[in-house]
């Protein structure tokens, strides 16, 4: 806990926190990152986990938003085949809804906005003949297929964190910012650990990226702020899997919101979201029994067997941080950022609203400004570059790791044939290539440590531990990785006392 001299200081460990972290220390930026809780723990963990252009924002006229996140869909593709992947999208119709020479429309464009090597074009379907017509209504005859990806959001930002700290950031998790002070050319910024221990850092300028608590922060820095921010809540349940085959359903819904229906950890379906205005502590969110019933309602308008609220196995609600439009409905709030600068001394840049999607872009124009500002001459450099894990064939992201994916994974799978088939499936969707970092020594099961839970053993916990910054039971089963859903009641108090054991 010693005192720290750094060029940039990112208050947040969230997605736009970490993305610049790894911008600025790949350009040779001393970076320090503090974040009050685990990494992810808020918003970034709680979104739907897409990687989309946002097909809807086309109503709002939004061409500038959604031709930046469609460029960056297959950039992000190949930087992290392991955590990310292509996914088909499916929307029934029927005669109740826009019209489908407006859909059509609408999907053309989408096509066209951005160049495509990786993702097919759209195309009208017949359900009565696709697999994705089998689980819904008879009165669904007609629909619309188009492309988009997925994503294991916990884990971007991670992986963002990862090769941060490879390039020389150092990630300070749960550590809250207390106060800072500008002193003409530098902040001083005091840090406190959960365990009161304190640090005092001088930097160069500071990241506000608190998401939700973006304003909280500019008024404890005694900043007056131009931009305000508008508090959305966005819900999600988790149901036991309702159709089998790999496509996602986008449905339309008579109040001209959106939802989705995703396979989700093999066997679950993730439906969502919400869009709610909140007003409460962005720490306490959660679903509200009128979300749950709002979207199992629209989920049984559209499939035949209904989805119940006692059907809910698992939920989740994040807070997402929109630039205030002053758009009548939470629906219609704009996803695009804004970055404010605050160059009045010593530089306080605020980020403002954001999706994940186009999370590295926000990265890049943030430290272009940083640089300039504090004459650093480097130029972006994380568009051709992999993250952690996803060099399947190399250091330059490439077409052929998206495309190859399966094959790369049957070749581990040779490698260690002593592992259950089901456990290398997870460890490279999770890991990519650093699977090899974390069976480093190990020859044969027994080599894996204890098995502390049912497919989790104490050297994956360990390498968590020692790599992941995680520290409990949460950040293991709920963040770096979703087996919460597949274990047992008490599981997550068994490995948090096994951590303790094991400190």
């Amino acid at each position: 806990m010693a005192d720290v001299d750094c060029d940039v200081l990112v208050v947040g460990g969230g997605i736009n926190g970490a993305g610049i972290a790894r911008d600025a220390a790949g350009r040779g930026l001393c970076v320090v990152l503090c974040e009050k809780d685990d990494l992810a723990s808020h918003t970034s963990s709680a979104s739907t986990k897409l990687i989309h252009g946002g097909l809807r924002y086309l109503e709002y006229y939004e061409f500038r938003l959604v031709r930046k996140a469609l460029a960056e869909r297959e950039v992000l593709l190949r930087s992290a085949p392991h955590i990310m992947w292509p996914m088909r999208f499916v929307m029934p119709h029927n005669a109740g809804q826009r019209p489908a020479l407006m859909i059509r429309a609408g999907l053309f464009l989408y096509d066209m906005l951005a160049k495509r090597e990786l993702l097919p074009g759209s195309r009208a379907i017949d359900l009565r003949c696709h697999p994705a017509g089998r689980p819904l209504k008879e009165s669904f005859g007609t629909g619309f297929e188009y492309s988009d990806g997925w994503v294991d959001d916990a884990r971007l930002v991670v992986l963002n964190a990862i090769d941060a700290c490879a390039k020389g950031a150092c990630i300070l998790t749960r550590t809250t910012c207390v106060g800072v002070e500008r002193q003409g050319e530098l902040w001083i910024a005091t840090l406190r650990k959960a365990d009161g221990t304190e640090k005092r850092i001088s930097a160069r300028s500071i990241v506000n990226a608190a998401g939700p608590w973006t304003q909280s922060f500019l008024q404890a820095a005694g900043k007056p702020q131009a931009r305000q921010l508008r508090l959305v809540k966005g819900s999600h349940i988790i149901v036991r899997r309702i159709f089998e085959h790999e496509n996602a359903y986008i449905f339309q819904n008579q109040d001209g919101r959106i939802v989705f229906a995703i396979p989700y950890e093999r066997d679950f379906t993730l439906i969502g979201t919400t869009d709610l205005e909140y007003t409460g502590d962005p720490g306490r969110v959660a679903i509200e029994e009128g979300e749950i019933r709002y979207l199992c309602e629209l989920a049984s308008d559209y499939f035949r067997e209904p989805v119940r609220p006692a059907d809910v196995v698992w939920t989740y609600s994040g807070v997402r941080p929109l630039i205030e439009d002053a758009a009548a409905d939470a629906k219609a709030v704009t996803r695009d950022y804004f970055l404010e600068l605050d160059d009045e001394g010593a530089p306080l840049l605020s980020i403002f609203g954001g999706k994940i999607t186009t999370f590295r872009k926000l990265a890049e124009d943030a430290v272009d400004i940083l640089c300039k500002r504090l004459g650093k001459r480097a130029r972006g450099w994380t568009e051709k570059a992999c993250l952690p894990g996803g060099d399947l064939f190399g250091a330059v992201p490439q077409n052929r790791s998206v495309l190859e994916f399966c094959q790369w994974a049957a070749a581990v799978q040779v490698k260690y044939a002593w592992l259950p088939h089901e456990l290398v499936k997870r460890y490279v969707r999770a890991y990519g290539t650093r699977v090899h970092t974390l069976l480093d020594g190990c020859a044969a099961l027994a080599d894996m440590g204890e098995e502390i839970l049912p497919g989790l053993y104490a050297v994956e916990v360990n390498y968590l531990r020692r790599k992941e910054w995680a520290v409990t039971a949460a950040d293991i089963l709920w963040r770096r990785s979703k087996l919460g859903l597949h274990l047992p009641a008490g599981a997550e108090a068994r490995l948090d006392t096994w951590l303790a054991a094991h400190a």
